[in-house]
């Protein structure tokens, strides 16, 4: 690609007679593709619901109850007369977790995403489409309020997916939306970013808006989606490199002299990318779009699950004595 600033990546490339390196063509909106893209996203949260064991957590639709004795300060409608009469005491029955968690979540649908290669069935923006709302729906399900980062409020609705999904198609087109960086935003404290994308901006540029969701107290996750073809320059002969979001153009005759020099690079961009993550605390995840969805989802919500005292996954063992579980 056109390494726009020295980015280490190419985003679109070409052979003069083959084309096997170029950008997809988009034959349809995003608005066409969304009813297939929310099936594989319900697929796949549906394979990482069934991969996750000993989960048991609270929230709406899946009831997580704990029981207390009734204190001269609780209104007298709180009682549960039920477990109550069962004792010489009064009980209060309340959930496990009052307030769920917020989860911003940024998929990035720039023009430089639209890229697939001869070695993915997918575009890295479909699959970052498909990672986004897979883990908004899982989220919805736990009883967690999920926002889409500078477009929606955060909502907790089992529609919350849907609704998603269609802004994303409503403001496809929109500035904002085809920055390859998280927008802007207002971001409530201790609430946490899930954000999806290529991350082969200038490194520094990366970090510097990190900070800045860092510094207004809120926790995240980044998950870098890659083409394979991106990941080890798997290409021939001459080619020429387009950049998929300005005018610059270059060619190689043997491209494949470069590929040494070329993963050294990108291997010491992804390490700025995760030092910038993990100085603020955050996670970094690396997806090629040749491997199953479920494969980052998983390790995504193993990731939160084990940050429990942030997210409240509660696993089976560490479930209270008293009260009754729901099915998870």
């Amino acid at each position: 690609m056109a390494a726009a600033q020295g980015s280490p990546t190419t985003a679109a490339a070409r052979t003069g007679q083959s084309g096997v390196f170029k950008l997809e063509g988009e034959a349809h909106g995003l608005a066409d593709r969304l009813p297939d893209l929310i099936l594989d996203a319900l697929h796949v949260a549906n394979t990482v619901a069934h991969g996750i064991h000993g989960r048991r957590r609270a929230g709406t639709g899946e009831t997580f109850w704990q029981f207390r004795q009734f204190q001269a300060s609780d209104p007298a409608t709180v009682i549960d007369w039920r477990r109550s009469a069962s004792s010489d005491h009064l009980y209060v029955r309340e959930r496990e977790w009052e307030a769920a968690h917020t989860f911003w979540l940024w998929p990035d649908i720039s023009p430089s995403m639209a890229f697939r290669s001869h070695l993915a069935p997918i575009s890295k923006r479909d699959r970052v489409l498909v990672l986004t709302l897979a883990i908004a729906e899982l989220l919805v399900r736990a009883g967690e309020r999920i926002a889409l980062m500078g477009l929606t409020p955060p909502m907790a609705s089992r529609k919350a997916t849907s609704r998603i999904a269609e802004t994303l198609a409503a403001h496809e087109s929109d500035a904002a939306v085809q920055t390859s960086l998280p927008p802007p935003a207002r971001l409530s404290r201790f609430s946490s970013a899930l954000l999806f994308g290529d991350f082969l901006d200038p490194p520094q540029t990366i970090a510097a808006r990190l900070n800045e969701m860092a510094e207004s107290g809120v926790t995240g996750h980044l998950v870098q989606v890659l083409d394979p073809a991106e990941e080890t320059l798997a290409y021939e002969g001459r080619m020429e490199f387009r950049a998929p979001e300005g005018s610059e153009r270059w060619i190689a005759d043997r491209v494949e002299t470069l590929r040494p020099e070329y993963q050294r690079r990108l291997a010491a961009h992804r390490a700025r990318i995760e030092e910038a993550a993990h100085r603020i605390g955050w996670s970094f995840l690396v997806h090629h779009t040749d491997r199953p969805a479920s494969e980052p989802l998983l390790t995504l919500i193993m990731r939160l699950q084990g940050m429990a005292d942030d997210y409240r996954w509660k696993t089976q063992t560490s479930a209270p004595a008293t009260g009754a579980g729901g099915t998870p």
